[in-house]
């Protein structure tokens, strides 16, 4: 490889305005030997590894005041064109670099191109965080619900706001600014949420906020996938999403449904919290409309209610896991959705595999279900499908869960009773089987919890609301009261 050479330069001019450049005589000391102290700056220009096409082109840089400089970043550039050895692709893309380097920046450091060639990734034009985002992403073999949830955060925030930044230039004062501005996002849409003017309101129609807990998410996110580009592909040596400081992220606090509660949302529209948990009255209050109005989503609402069924594990449970005679349901399996696709899979843990027990009220409840089955399957013949699940359309085709959570809001907007999601029928469960005399240890079971501090931190709070509402009960089916019915 070329050593390169050094030599002075100044900005004189000839009698006809050309640039003398390295010819001006004041370069030279009295008799040529010697470089001028006090005239000109210092250069170098150094041979680079030939095109593809077999050209040659030099690395020209100047505007050094001392010739140590320049030959010390002669040196560096010599060191960077030697760390791929042999690799003449990466050689060449190290040339590239050096070359795009502006007059007056320095060059890369060694650490930041040596790197790269480690890594295996391009030594061109510095990887931005959306490039690398975009390559992690498309590498992680990781569950499918997961992997979307990082494709959102990627998608939705940290490519909107840090894409365009070098990787290796990420700091941590780029991330606060991400979540100041996610947060001043948050209180322009609940300004205009909350606006008299209805084409201001109008705005924020469809728009969501961030929460706490949703940011914490985004941050790990981050924080993963800067961990992999330093240890599995050297790229940084210093991740910023391990050093940002966020608001907690605790789940928002649950509710009852208490009168007042009712009355103030009946005024307002407005939930106390976005976990709301019905009385015993409003929830025997639901099962009566919906059995009345969706039969076959019936038994499916009364299960999660008594039991704490997570929607996929309701929707996912199986006629080979249900014993009604001893009154056992194994939750191995659940179906969730992958976007709107629909997937099935085990349990979310350990502690979501489980074996439950049924109430009579519930075993009652799915022997009715059974039988009102089997007579859709005479109906349909040999159309039906054996999806061996417990619950399924009159067809005998699986439900959707997406279906299962939009028929649940359409009864409750029928029925007048105030809203909860179809998650918090978990949370009903949890509180009825507390005020009826279980302890936490057996509810976390029941619910799968991975820790009775989850279980205690979720519950305790609304367990002692609801408690206040009324006296205790025997046992949780005695709290769910029903409407007479007329036997046959």
């Amino acid at each position: 490889m070329a050593q390169g050479t050094l030599s002075k330069h100044c900005s004189c001019r000839d009698e006809h305005g050309k640039r003398l450049g390295p010819r001006c005589p004041r370069l030279r000391r009295p008799g040529g030997e010697a470089w001028s102290a006090h005239h000109g700056r210092w250069a170098y220009q150094l041979e680079l590894p030939h095109k593809p096409t077999g050209d040659r082109w030099q690395l020209r840089r100047g505007g050094f005041d001392d010739r140590d400089d320049a030959l010390a970043e002669l040196d560096h550039a010599r060191s960077l064109l030697n760390l791929p050895g042999t690799d003449t692709g990466q050689r060449f893309e190290i040339a590239v670099t050096l070359k795009k380097v502006k007059a007056g920046q320095p060059l890369p450091s060694r650490d930041q191109v040596a790197r790269r060639v480690r890594a295996g990734v391009s030594a061109t034009a510095g990887m931005t965080v959306a490039d690398y985002l975009q390559q992690w992403h498309r590498g992680r073999k990781i569950e499918a619900t997961t992997l979307r949830g990082y494709e959102s955060h990627i998608r939705v925030h940290l490519i909107p706001h840090l894409g365009n930044i070098p990787i290796d230039q990420l700091h941590v004062a780029h991330l606060q600014g991400m979540f100041e501005a996610i947060t001043d996002r948050n209180t322009e849409i609940e300004i205009a949420r909350s606006s008299d003017d209805p084409a201001i309101r109008a705005q924020a129609k469809g728009a969501r906020t961030t929460s706490p807990a949703t940011m914490h998410r985004i941050r790990a996110t981050l924080r993963k996938a800067l961990n992999d580009a330093i240890r599995t592909h050297r790229l940084i040596e210093f991740n910023p999403a391990a050093h940002i400081e966020l608001p907690s992220g605790r789940r928002p606090k649950a509710r009852v449904w208490t009168a007042a509660a009712v009355a103030a949302w009946r005024a307002t529209g407005r939930r106390p919290s976005a976990v709301m948990v019905w009385t015993p009255a409003q929830a025997g209050e639901f099962l009566d409309y919906a059995e009345d109005h969706d039969i076959a989503l019936y038994p499916m609402f009364g299960l999660i209610l008594h039991r704490g069924l997570r929607r996929g594990e309701a929707v996912g449970l199986r006629d080979a896991d249900v014993d009604l005679d001893t009154g056992i349901a194994v939750i191995t399996q659940q179906i969730t959705t992958d976007g709107y696709r629909p997937i099935t899979k085990k349990v979310k843990s350990d502690a979501g595999d489980r074996n439950i027990t049924l109430d009579t009220a519930t075993i009652s409840l799915l022997r009715t279900h059974y039988a009102r089955r089997a007579r859709w399957q005479l109906v349909n013949g040999p159309t039906w499908p054996h999806t061996g699940l417990v619950f399924v359309q009159p067809d005998g085709n699986a439900w959707h869960p997406d279906t299962v959570s939009n028929r649940f809001e359409q009864l409750i907007a029928g029925s007048g009773l105030p809203p909860i999601r179809l998650h918090d029928l978990r949370h009903c469960a949890a509180t009825f089987l507390k005020a009826s005399g279980a302890d936490m240890k057996d509810i976390q079971e029941t619910l799968g919890h991975s820790s009775i501090a989850l279980t205690s931190d979720t519950y305790t709070s609304i367990i002692l609301e609801l408690q206040a509402e009324r006296a205790k009960a025997d046992a949780a089916a005695a709290l769910v009261p029903r409407a007479q019915r007329r036997a046959g």
